[in-house]
């Protein structure tokens, strides 16, 4: 007979939820969930308020469809606009008495409370403690694991966070996990796209319109350190954020009220928009080297706000990564605090994203960039673009202008002439010639820009790219009659046609590896010392191309490519889904209950 024990989710779905993950390992704090996926029961006594947190290996987004984004966004109901009638109904009034207490208590400390040099120098000692316990412990440590800290480590860094008075490691790492998983979207708790001020402070004061997006912190729910912080996060709160500063300077130099109003209040404003300047000044100051799909930027100044959090362009690419700054001279001391404390033993497994995939962000961007200014540019004329014209017919109209034959295009220099900075003579005395060998450093090596200008001068392409003996005399043949036999009326189209085929098929066989290769014939011999391609007199050196150096590395727009195998995986409309045979469709159209 069966057993009728109703099973948990975890052992419904196998052994895959129910053992620890390779990070459950190489986290000291790791603690074991004793009865998966129970729902957290409500403690009794004065801790009533937070209920203690339950150990799961059940991830919280582990049925979510795949187009949970899009469907959410469309279907979820949002509350309506704040006005002024209903502002005193959405007031967040926890958060909205922390951001208003403190800087209340900070004037009336300035006003009333004489100066202490010791009490400012333990305010800006706290200041750094408690923010680097939400940087280097919140969310370089627990939001993002970019790197392990020891048991001791951990404790120390909850006290501090909980001394920033932000919530607890558990609830800041929620949302700031969906703020990087839905990063300028409706789903995003603070996202930049709803303005400054409410990526800044808004959220947290108003209610928010819609739910945020779902975030697995399963991970979290098996480390004791975040377990009891978050089950005496009240307690904690108080005596770090209150009591201890104020305790450090009256028991240490008797300023009592100093400690109170400036290094528990006065250092808690500044904390507070510190690190709130991360969702809101980040995400609005400085520029894009890595990624220009969303708002964060990179930026000196937040990076000076925000204990070292201001190159958050990079942060938000790379976000497994311990550092910010990947310079030694950027401004980072969360990286250095964090690298200080793995030299001690306290810290390990410090990630690093590859330095390789790091620069293919930072090319991509100057890419773009430079195509951007491409797009203003004026190019010169492609190849296919331009007529194909016989050696004769270039000398013939080389009487009427200035065309010069180089590297197998003809180009009109009439304009260039008396511009010319060796002298117009040398260009007169090239016109009807190929003068490749000249350009390319016979007479001088050109520069670049010389390659740029020349190239806005082509009209033409030379037949077979250089004057070739065998097709003067053959073209001189045919217009004679020497080697063409006589032609009646009655075959006069059909031998014309088999000429125009033998132009056709000699045309294709003159190739640009021929012209190269002839070109270095004719002017190195049987024996070239040059790249190929190149005549003699020219520098031996890669960057001597065979067009000029800003049409070869133009970027030109193209089809987006799909990756190799990529169509293999792609289902029919037809396919029956995981997500369909688990129900998880049927809810969000609304055929089950």
């Amino acid at each position: 007979m069966a057993s009728s024990t109703p099973q948990t989710p975890e052992q419904e779905r196998g052994p895959m939820y129910r053992q620890p993950f390779v990070a459950d390992s190489t986290d000291p704090a790791y603690s074991p969930p004793r009865t998966p996926d129970a729902k957290a029961a409500q403690p009794a006594g004065g801790n009533a308020i937070i209920p203690e947190i339950q150990p799961t290996f059940t991830p919280s987004d582990a049925n979510i469809p795949d187009n949970y984004v899009s469907h959410t966004i469309e279907k979820q109901k949002y509350l309506p606009p704040v006005t002024w009638k209903n502002l005193i109904w959405n007031i967040q009034w926890i958060s909205f008495l922390a951001l208003t207490i403190t800087p209340a208590l900070t004037i009336y400390g300035v006003a009333t409370v004489p100066w202490n040099t010791k009490t400012a120098i333990w305010s800006v000692i706290y200041y750094y403690i408690t923010g680097l316990g939400i940087t280097a412990g919140y969310h370089r440590l627990w939001a993002h694991r970019s790197y392990n800290a020891s048991l001791p480590l951990q404790y120390a860094l909850s006290l501090a966070g909980a001394g920033a008075v932000q919530g607890s490691i558990k609830w800041w790492s929620r949302g700031h996990r969906a703020h990087h998983r839905y990063t300028d979207t409706k789903l995003d708790p603070y996202s930049a796209h709803e303005g400054f001020w409410w990526a800044h402070v808004g959220w947290m004061i108003v209610k928010p319109r819609g739910k945020i997006g779902v975030a697995d912190i399963s991970d979290l729910t098996r480390n004791r350190v975040v377990r009891w912080q978050h089950k005496n996060y009240l307690a904690l709160l108080l005596f770090m954020g209150v009591f201890f500063p104020m305790l450090v300077a009256g028991l240490g130099w008797g300023d009592w009220k100093g400690g109170f109003f400036f290094a528990g209040a006065a250092r808690l404003l500044f904390v507070h928009h510190s690190t709130f300047c991360v969702n809101s000044l980040a995400h609005w100051l400085g520029d894009k080297p890595f990624d220009n799909k969303h708002t964060p930027c990179d930026h000196f100044f937040t990076a000076l706000c925000t204990i070292g959090e201001g190159y958050h362009n990079f942060h938000h690419q790379f976000p497994m990564d311990f550092r910010n700054a990947i310079k030694w001279f950027q401004y980072d001391p969360t990286k250095w605090f964090i690298s200080t404390m793995s030299i001690f033993g306290l810290a390990s497994h410090l990630k690093r994203f590859p330095d390789n995939e790091i620069k293919k962000g930072q090319y991509t961007m100057k890419l773009q960039q430079l195509q951007e200014q491409g797009e203003s540019l004026n190019w010169p004329k492609s190849s296919n673009e331009l007529p194909v014209i016989s050696w004769d017919d270039f000398q013939a109209e080389a009487k009427e202008r200035s065309l010069v034959a180089i590297h197998g295009f003809i180009h009109d220099c009439s304009s260039f002439n008396e511009d010319h900075p060796g002298g117009a003579h040398l260009i007169k005395r090239s016109i009807g010639t190929d003068a490749t060998t000249a350009f390319f450093g016979g007479v001088y090596d050109h520069s670049n820009a010389a390659h740029n200008l020349l190239a806005m001068m082509r009209v033409g392409i030379l037949d077979g790219g250089m004057e070739v003996e065998h097709m003067k005399r053959e073209h001189g043949e045919v217009a004679s009659g020497a080697s063409t036999p006589a032609l009646s009326s009655a075959g006069s189209s059909s031998s014309l046609n088999s000429l125009g085929s033998y132009a056709s098929s000699h045309s294709a066989r003159s190739t640009d590896a021929d012209r190269l290769r002839q070109i270095q014939l004719n002017s190195q011999g049987p024996k070239p010392a040059a790249p190929f391609g190149q005549p003699q007199a020219a520098v031996a050196d890669k960057w001597t191309l065979s067009v000029p150096p800003s049409e070869k590395f133009r970027i030109v727009s193209a089809v987006p490519e799909v990756r190799p195998g990529i169509l293999s995986r792609v289902q029919s409309l037809d396919d029956v889904t995981r997500a369909d045979q688990s129900g998880e469709v049927g809810v969000l159209i609304g055929a089950q209950a």
